[in-house]
């Protein structure tokens, strides 16, 4: 199956002629602006082609079917978004880091069609359950993982209880953005109110005071 490191880079074809990233990025893009507006069941090969300006022959001498298209098409985003789910935030205040964790949980922190698009794999469940899975692993555990991880990180320093329940807090703060969502509110308030509810229940003294 062909990866998305190697289908946006200039690995050579058979023929050994390198390949024009440059048009294989096209047609990634194309291919993600049509799981948004169609979904993976009604996309197709030729309207991404159309799309993206080349030939449906040209298209499938990179990939083989639209499953892997769309699986690189996905990782294009995915690789784009990896520096978030590991950024330091030891060096913020206690609160202040768990404010930015929650920020970065927001499933459009780096691109505004995500909802609409979990929307669309979530529709896919049954017929083609492998596209949530490569969502789930890829683009919702590392976010909630980074929560969780600031949460331990904020335990060992003092600054949470230690018997609070990181699994359910971070679960808690990546479902406020789909309520939001689906009862048509701002995002952007999310984290501060998020945390203004949770900070109080789970922050000890020294947690308070280090953030004051």
């Amino acid at each position: 199956m062909a990866r998305a490191s190697e289908a946006t880079g200039d690995a050579p074809r058979p023929g050994g002629r390198p390949r024009d990233a440059a048009l294989d990025e096209a047609i990634i893009l194309a291919t993600r602006a049509r799981l948004v507006r169609d979904g993976y069941s009604l996309m197709t090969i030729g309207d991404i082609a159309t799309d993206a300006g080349v030939s449906r022959p040209t298209l499938y001498r990179r990939w083989g079917s639209k499953f892997e298209l769309v699986v690189d098409a996905l990782d294009y985003g995915f690789r784009k978004q990896r520096a978030s789910y590991t950024a330091d935030l030891s060096r913020l205040p206690p609160r202040d880091a768990f404010v930015e964790a929650v920020r970065r949980l927001d499933p459009a922190y780096f691109n505004p069609d995500a909802m609409v698009l979990m929307g669309n794999f979530a529709g896919e469940a049954i017929r083609t359950p492998e596209l949530l899975g490569i969502l789930r692993e890829h683009a919702v555990e590392p976010r909630v993982t980074l929560v969780e991880t600031v949460l331990s990180q904020l335990q060992d320093s003092g600054a949470v209880a230690g018997g609070i329940d990181r699994h359910t807090i971070a679960t808690l703060c990546f479902g406020s953005y789909f309520a939001a969502f689906y009862r048509g509110e701002d995002r952007d308030g999310i984290p501060e109110a998020v945390v203004s509810v949770l900070w109080p229940a789970i922050a000890t003294p020294e947690g308070h005071r280090r953030s004051g």
